[in-house]
């Protein structure tokens, strides 16, 4: 255990431990840091190669580093056991992501975002549903709106989870039978490689239809394993962004000052038996959109809804009695767009991409 703590410690490069000043590299100098070299696929490649190096150390390497720093370095004094056990704590955090965190108290034990169900029918055809927050409420909200859709013949479902999240894993399964086959193993819960609960769909599913997943960042724990679910047993393309990589379950553990260490003590593997953690969902078509103008879309779209997101607003043509008014109403349009820039909405570039897929499809099948 000593080794491993030594070796996060060593791949921070000492940065966690707080000194009032850092020996400049013996080739590094003013002239060579303005440099363009400094921007350099060498020099972004670093921390990687660094990386590299330092796993590849071994347990004799890594004892003997501790000892020459302690006997080397210019202040010895701030290289006491307290501050490498700080920095290698600091360490492991980081390496750990999701599956290890530090909150001040019981009551300051980060809880899932509450965001609100949203749906709605696009382009006459094409469901979109946007989950939220998945809890109860939420669930009975997309029963309702999938047998909107039903009896509306729609050709098409988008699934955005890039918002949802839950610790609440039977929760999510509920979300997950809406869309896969009854008898079906959705995902599992695994304690040290072995599996200690068993999710699968005692159901129907309500669709059945053409599916597309959306994800991202934000979308994590059980929403992560809603998204797997649905991926590797409806057969449905996910876009957008790798999700968070936190699908983990949590042990909330006291100490001696009080403060709780929350450690990830399961973890959730989809159907195929392969874990969620650390490394989430990939998508199948990956579309970047920044957080902020997602978040943004999102709040706007609760009373636009989301066409105005994925279409650009008709246009006024030249016409007959334009041209007898003596004016350009496409230039007078144009103009109003470069001073109004405050009225351009940001473009969800990852369900265009879904509407486009769809289209694509249809076009194709139809041949």
């Amino acid at each position: 255990m000593r080794g491993i703590l030594l070796l996060v410690l060593g791949s921070l490069g000492m940065a966690a431990i707080q000194l009032p000043a850092q020996t400049p590299s013996p080739s590094s100098s003013p002239a060579t840091s303005a440099s363009p070299a400094a921007s350099s696929p060498a020099r972004q490649d670093a921390p990687v190669a660094n990386s590299l190096l330092v796993n590849g150390l071994t347990a004799a390497d890594l004892q003997a580093a501790f000892g020459l720093i302690k006997s080397n370095f210019a202040q010895p004094d701030v290289i006491n056991e307290t501050e490498l056990n700080r920095a290698t704590f600091q360490g492991l955090m980081a390496r750990l992501g999701h599956g290890l965190m530090v909150v001040p108290d019981k009551a300051s034990v980060p809880a899932p975002p509450t965001t609100p169900f949203y749906g709605e029918i696009l382009e006459d055809h094409i469901g979109y549903v946007r989950p939220g927050s998945l809890q109860n409420a939420s669930l009975q909200l997309l029963d309702k709106k999938l047998v909107e859709f039903s009896s509306k013949k729609i050709d098409g479902l988008i699934i955005d989870l890039r918002n949802s999240a839950t610790d609440d894993y039977t929760m999510a399964a509920e979300f997950a039978k809406r869309f896969c086959g009854r008898g079906k193993t959705l995902f599992t819960l695994q304690k040290a490689g072995k599996t200690q609960k068993t999710f699968a769909s005692d159901r129907d599913p309500t669709f059945q239809g053409l599916t597309l997943v959306l994800i991202d960042d934000e979308t994590i724990g059980g929403a992560e394993a809603v998204a797997s679910a649905i991926r590797s047993l409806n057969k449905v393309l996910t876009i957008g962004a790798a999700t968070a990589g936190g699908a983990v379950e949590y042990a909330d553990l006291p100490l001696p000052s009080g403060k709780i260490l929350r450690v990830a003590t399961a973890e959730i593997a989809g159907s195929d038996g392969h874990s969620l953690y650390p490394n989430g969902v990939k998508p199948d078509l990956p579309v970047e959109l920044a957080t902020a103008d997602k978040r943004q879309i999102f709040q706007m779209s609760m009373d636009r809804g989301m066409g105005p997101f994925v279409h650009d607003p008709e246009r006024p043509h030249f016409n007959e009695a334009a041209l007898l008014a003596g004016t350009n109403p496409e230039l007078e349009s144009a103009e109003q767009r470069r001073t109004r820039s405050s009225d351009h909405f940001p473009r969800d570039a990852v369900l265009q991409r879904a509407l486009d897929v769809i289209t694509s499809l249809e076009v194709y099948q139809k041949r």
